[in-house]
């Protein structure tokens, strides 16, 4: 999503997206408002946030899940640091080693290096309130 690779989604990106999306003629008033409802600049963390309380209700969790387990044959659950940093640096719409940063910094993995996949889907699906379980 962030096309100028400049750390934040702004209105030029949110444009690019729709654009890659399929959705030529999105009007400036429509974008203007998707800015207007983050609290300030959107980076990576903000970004998930506002797509979890857009998502929130909706019950996309199985299908969330359903993705990461694609590169989880085994099911348990969690994922390999190093795997996610190739796979997301090497396949499709590559990240950089900024934007790995950051997810990692917003996520990070455990001791051992596993990134709980079922916690950053309920997390995005829902909110932080795993927290007050």
């Amino acid at each position: 999503m962030d096309q100028n690779r400049d750390g934040f989604i702004d209105k030029a990106d949110l444009r690019d997206t729709f654009a890659a999306l399929g959705r030529l003629n999105v009007k400036n008033e429509e974008l203007d408002e998707m800015i207007k409802e983050s609290p300030g600049p959107i980076n990576f963390t903000v970004f998930l946030t506002m797509f979890g309380e857009k998502l929130k209700g909706t019950d996309p969790e199985e299908t969330i899940l359903n993705a990461f387990k694609i590169f989880d044959p085994e099911g348990k659950g969690v994922l390999k640091k190093d795997y996610v940093e190739e796979v997301l640096m090497t396949q499709a719409e590559r990240f950089s080693k900024e934007e790995i940063e950051q997810m990692f910094t917003a996520f990070p993995p455990d001791m051992s290096g596993n990134l709980d996949y079922k916690s950053l889907v309920h997390i995005i699906t829902h909110g932080e309130e795993k927290d007050q379980e």
